[in-house]
């Protein structure tokens, strides 16, 4: 079965499943790499996706729209940044007034979470210009200054960073500690009529986050060929800090995603307050998340 995601270390537990049911007599879950949401999104309401990591805002959007996802499980706590031009003198948002400012997509948290903090900072909507961006253009953007800054999932802000050309402004952590990006969503249609694999795909994604939880280097080894990115960039980021992402507590809770919805609304992104019950399926998380048996070579 395939399962959608991005080449973001939010994303990162689904290519590490696939790579640990490689083997398996049981269910092979394969890793489909997209590189935007709305192409994602696209084939979730083609019927040629079943199962996939997403923005949390975007999962609501589409229980506004009647599209049947839910989400059963979090993608990851942190793992996403602000970057500035390392010749930027920028200290706050406050300063990037006039400038642009790249996100991965207008219903991601990292738009959302910017918005609360332009607030909290005194900076009024439209001082600040944002730009939709695929996450991989990110950091050459940056590069040749046709953006100013972005927020975005690792490791496309420590691309910058390793290459000389950014500088972390703020850590999502240092934001909104346990800061949430992604969701593992699936359709009802594969809920009703397979359970069982949704049932071995959530247990998969939490195994698979606890073993990288405690084996980062090897994570970013098994990471970085899905993600098509230099292994040392990976690596940077599950290591420096240790904190930047993390892939433990990754139950979605009613008082995380309600706190999502609310700034969703307020922010324009959706006009319905979803209710977490069609929402969230919490039923096929398991009680006990051990870590993941993976052997890497």
């Amino acid at each position: 079965m395939n399962v959608g995601y991005l080449p973001v270390t939010c994303h990162l537990t689904c290519p590490v499943t696939d790579f640990a049911t490689r083997t398996s007599k049981e269910t092979r879950f394969d890793s489909q790499r997209f590189t935007d949401f709305p192409t994602v999104v696209e084939s979730i309401k083609a019927g040629r996706l079943d199962a996939t990591f997403l923005l949390a805002p975007l999962a609501m959007k589409l229980r506004e729209q009647n599209v049947p996802v839910k989400i059963v499980y979090l993608g990851h706590r942190d793992g996403s940044t602000v970057m500035v031009h390392k010749d930027s003198t920028a200290k706050s948002l406050r300063d990037l007034r006039g400038k642009t400012f790249a996100i991965p997509s207008k219903y991601s948290n990292q738009n959302l979470v910017i918005h609360k903090l332009m607030e909290d900072q005194g900076v009024k909507p439209d001082e600040i210009k944002f730009v939709e961006m695929p996450p991989p253009d990110m950091p050459g953007a940056l590069a040749a200054k046709a953006i100013d800054a972005y927020f975005v999932g690792e490791p496309h802000a420590a691309r910058a960073e390793l290459d000389g050309t950014g500088r972390v402004l703020y850590h999502a952590k240092d934001i909104w500690p346990g800061f949430i990006s992604c969701v593992l969503v699936v359709t009802e249609k594969l809920i009703n009529e397979k359970p069982a694999v949704v049932k071995d795909l959530v247990r998969g994604i939490a195994e698979s986050g606890e073993w990288a939880e405690t084996h980062r280097l090897d994570a970013a080894k098994v990471a970085s060929p899905y993600f098509r990115q230099d292994e040392k960039v990976v690596r940077y980021v599950l290591t420096q800090p240790p904190d930047r992402v993390s892939y433990r507590m990754l139950t979605p809770t009613d008082e995380d995603l309600s706190k999502i919805r609310e700034m969703a609304l307020k922010a324009g992104v959706i006009s319905t307050p979803v209710s977490m019950s069609d929402l969230i399926d919490r039923t096929f998380i398991p009680a006990e998340i051990k870590s993941a048996s993976i052997e890497v070579k």
